[in-house]
């Protein structure tokens, strides 16, 4: 799968909008540190949200979700306000709960 269609995007984001936040941007930006734990993050959670904590500005949210997405070869789903929803599949096995349709 290359990317998203706009089904399981909305189906991924049906899926977070329960969820919290588990990683939070602050003022150090995508440092290395960042990356590996959004990495981490995905690989037990496989759907998660990242909260921008310092950049508010929509131009810098949607470079520095560029960033991460490829930085940790993630699904961008969506940003909502000041929170960034991604997926990966996890390569665990016990970690694997999301089924994504593939038909609509």
């Amino acid at each position: 799968m290359k990317e998203l269609k706009s089904f399981q995007k909305k189906y991924l984001k049906a899926l977070a909008h329960d969820l919290k936040p588990v990683v939070f941007l602050g003022q150090n930006g995508a440092t290395t540190n960042f990356i590996e734990s959004v990495d981490q993050a995905l690989e037990k959670h496989e759907l998660i949200k990242i909260k921008f904590i310092d950049y508010k500005e929509k131009e810098f949210k949607n470079q520095i979700s560029e960033t991460i997405v490829n930085e940790t070869k993630a699904f961008f789903v969506s940003i909502i306000g000041h929170t960034l929803i991604l997926y990966r599949k996890s390569s665990n096995e016990k970690n694997q709960k999301i089924k994504i349709p593939q038909n609509e």
